[in-house]
């Protein structure tokens, strides 16, 4: 069998038969291809041509090319799911990545923003959102929304209006591996959704559709064309935001959702409650933000004790 047909019908049987999202599919399909492309350059087109020296050889050109060793773990992660399944379905006769080793990835701590600076981005948002601009209501909407939840953003794009209980005040989340889960969210936020939905949503639905897509009525968050709001609009609005925040690291939605988790624990709530919000599978996940809050301590400690 074909490497390059081969690596189709995995994809295929992961979006289908596991129901995993477009997003991971995606990350496969792209270390997958590199690992194609690399093989095809050795002459070895063929699935079983895959041989426990080859993935090998492609993982050391990544570390000497300079790849992160998360990057690495994943490109290694998604060779031997490939592999293993290449020996299920009869498409070579041994599993070539069952001993192939995994770099251990570093653990950097993410971006948080502390209180104050979160306060004040909100506040300019409220500003902004205040001359009834459509657009400026919707981005306090989110903002607002992927602070107090919690949600990824991918998770925060793909809400539909029904998904939003304004009297409970809680939304209902699919994530990772299809993986429901009911998240809680706060007044301020209630009140920023409530008026985007009365004043912003209705001028932002009235707006002319593209000829190349179709409204999207159920969608929670709209985009200029009644077109749900996509995930690299999101990305830049925060991007935008965080761009004047004081601080180094990522400076995307993720880091909001960093900021939330550790915002809980500062004030007290328990390790596993937190795990459920973020829809973690495994607490170890959510540990890291534990490493965070005592990073916190120290640098308030080393601050303000005099014999620090």
């Amino acid at each position: 069998m074909q490497l390059t047909g081969a690596i189709d019908d995995f994809l295929l049987y992961l979006s289908a038969e596991r129901g995993y999202s477009p997003h991971t599919v995606r990350a496969y399909r792209t270390d997958l291809t590199q690992l194609a492309d690399f093989a095809a350059a050795r002459f070895a087109e063929d699935a079983q041509d895959v041989t426990l020296e080859l993935l090998r050889e492609w993982l050391w050109v990544g570390t000497q090319a300079g790849l992160a060793r998360a990057t690495l773990a994943r490109r290694s992660a998604s060779a031997r799911s490939f592999t293993a399944w290449l020996t299920r379905t009869g498409g070579s006769p041994s599993d070539s990545g069952v001993r192939l080793r995994t770099p251990k990835p570093g653990r950097t701590l993410p971006r948080v923003i502390n209180r104050g600076q979160m306060e004040q981005l909100l506040e300019s948002l409220a500003v902004r959102a205040g001359g009834g601009d459509a657009p400026a209501v919707r981005d306090l909407a989110v903002v607002e929304m992927l602070y107090a939840s919690g949600l990824r953003v991918s998770e925060l794009v793909g809400l539909d209006i029904s998904d939003v209980d304004l009297d409970r005040l809680t939304v209902r989340v699919t994530g990772k591996g299809s993986k429901e889960r009911v998240v809680p969210f706060g007044v301020p936020a209630q009140r920023a959704v409530v008026e985007y939905l009365r004043s912003a949503r209705p001028v932002l639905a009235a707006a002319p559709v593209s000829a190349r897509a179709t409204a999207e009525p159920h969608a929670l968050f709209l985009g200029s064309r009644r077109q749900r709001l996509g995930v690299r609009a999101v990305y830049r609005l925060v991007a935008a935001l965080l761009g004047q925040v004081p601080g180094n690291g990522p400076a995307g939605p993720h880091a909001l959702r960093h900021t939330m988790a550790t915002h809980l624990l500062d004030g007290g709530a328990d390790l596993r409650a937190v795990q459920e919000l973020l829809g973690h599978v495994s607490l170890g996940t959510t540990q890291i933000y534990t490493h965070v809050s005592a990073e916190r301590l120290k640098q308030s400690y080393r601050l303000a004790h005099p014999r620090a």
